[in-house]
């Protein structure tokens, strides 16, 4: 493990509290951006197995949902490597924060259109609120979960999942940022399948 001590990976009732209030803050601006609080279809299920389907991003879970887990993973191995001596909450505090921050831009029409411009994601039109608020909560699994593994489970675990997701849906976190930041053609070819 990182931490030292028990003690150490202690996250306080006060940063559990201001994490959630992030989280419904967050929750309310994107509703005020005009998200859709839940997917158009009018219900809510708790996995989305289709990638290529209008209910992608639209609900509780989906084949995106281990990236979030794996920001968790990387939000806690960055705040300790740059304010290790900081209280863990902090840390998952500003580590929310940021995520949080990530889902506003995320679902602007500017980065919407330059995914349905450069990835897979040719029909997306952005997270529903609940999608969003259980992206971040993902996250927030794994930044706690971050904190007490050792090191490297949370590589296994990581790695394992960028694996298994690339091999089922062609797709996952390494592919989405190089896709959205520099684009390559036979990723996309490949990712949709030709």
């Amino acid at each position: 493990m990182i931490s030292d001590s028990a003690q150490g990976r202690r996250i306080d009732a006060a940063s559990w509290s201001l994490t959630l209030v992030i989280i419904a803050l967050s929750a309310v601006v994107l509703l005020l951006m005009g998200r859709t609080a839940i997917c158009k279809c009018g219900y809510v299920k708790i996995w989305e197995n289709e990638v290529f389907s209008s209910g992608n991003s639209q609900h509780v879970a989906d084949w995106y949902t281990p990236s979030h887990v794996i920001h968790g993973f990387l939000f806690f191995a960055a705040t300790w490597v740059v304010a290790r001596h900081w209280p863990l909450g902090l840390r998952l505090v500003i580590a929310t924060f940021l995520e949080e921050a990530w889902e506003i831009v995320e679902n602007n029409p500017l980065i919407i259109d330059r995914y349905r411009q450069t990835t897979i994601s040719l029909d997306y039109y952005g997270d529903s609120v609940i999608n969003s608020t259980f992206d971040v909560l993902a996250m927030v699994a794994g930044f706690w979960l971050a904190s007490r593994l050792p090191v490297w489970l949370s590589v296994v675990l990581g790695v394992g999942a960028e694996l298994f997701t690339g091999y089922m849906v062609r797709d996952n976190l390494t592919l989405n940022i190089i896709m959205l930041v520099w684009p390559v053609e036979a990723i996309r070819q490949w990712q949709m399948g030709a």
